[in-house]
């Protein structure tokens, strides 16, 4: 027997969506039949990404978003709700990074990194499901999916990424605590931890020395593509993955299975 997943009718809010990969998980929904939310701090790259999705014969919607701004946070999910519909699926994936060793990590620094990577993806997810409890409350069959984008940085200390390592720890079991607390409201909340996955961020580290140096560590010696999440999060942001619910899923190309 087979199974056709199909995402017509559902609304799905990708974050950090400007760029890499939250642009990738927005154009994969979108080409699945869903209607996207972008949401970004850069709402220019936001409109380029929506003509894209438009062209392709998708549907997106633009929203600002600054994840460290509770305000911005109640007002964009507001705005989409608004402007798209009722939120069926929240991508949770914006992050920022800083390489450094932690001898060297200034307060500011630190701050950076846990207001976006964490303090902000949790606030994200709670104003998120606070509707969306609201909605089950009215009809208890209905399904919600959160995925949160984590990494493997959060499984294991990867080197001079330390306070990164910490932030996305805080996210694999923000997302344990938030699929134990909201699965009887038919909320599904798993996470992605994806490898080293090259985007226009990184694709000229990757090729210098040390970036080379890095690869050839990796089992296969390549860096992933942002496409090969695509099945993962498909899969998890479906109503027929009612079973995966506090899932940590690595999507690393046998990196640490090492």
């Amino acid at each position: 027997m087979g199974i056709e997943v199909n995402y017509e009718g559902k609304i799905a809010m990708v974050t950090g969506a400007s760029s890499g990969l939250g642009a990738r998980f927005a154009k994969a929904l979108a080409g699945a039949g869903a209607q996207v939310v972008l949401a970004s701090r850069r709402t220019e790259r936001l409109k380029e990404l929506r003509a894209e999705i438009e062209a392709d014969g998708g549907a997106a919607h633009v929203v600002n978003l600054d994840v460290t701004d509770m305000a911005s946070i109640k007002s964009a999910i507001a705005h989409a709700e608004t402007e798209a519909g009722p939120i069926d699926i929240l991508i949770n994936n914006s992050g920022v990074q800083s390489t450094q060793r932690l001898l060297d990590v200034t307060e500011d620094d630190y701050q950076y990194i846990m207001d976006t990577n964490l303090r902000g993806a949790f606030f994200v997810a709670q104003q998120t499901a606070k509707r969306m409890i609201q909605r089950a409350k009215g009809d208890p069959r209905k399904q919600h999916r959160i995925v949160n984008i984590a990494s493997v940085a959060g499984l294991r200390v990867l080197p001079q990424i330390g306070v990164y390592c910490m932030s996305k720890a805080g996210v694999v079991q923000m997302t344990k605590a938030m699929a134990v607390e909201w699965g009887k409201y038919g909320i599904n909340v798993n996470a992605i931890c994806p490898g080293y996955i090259a985007t226009e961020m990184n694709e000229d580290y990757f090729e210098t020395e040390q970036g080379r140096k890095l690869i050839d560590l990796l089992p296969r010696k390549r860096p992933g593509k942002p496409e090969d999440l695509d099945g993962l999060l498909l899969l998890l942001a479906a109503d027929e993955a009612h079973f995966i619910n506090g899932a940590i899923i690595t999507a690393d190309d046998g990196m640490t299975a090492q």
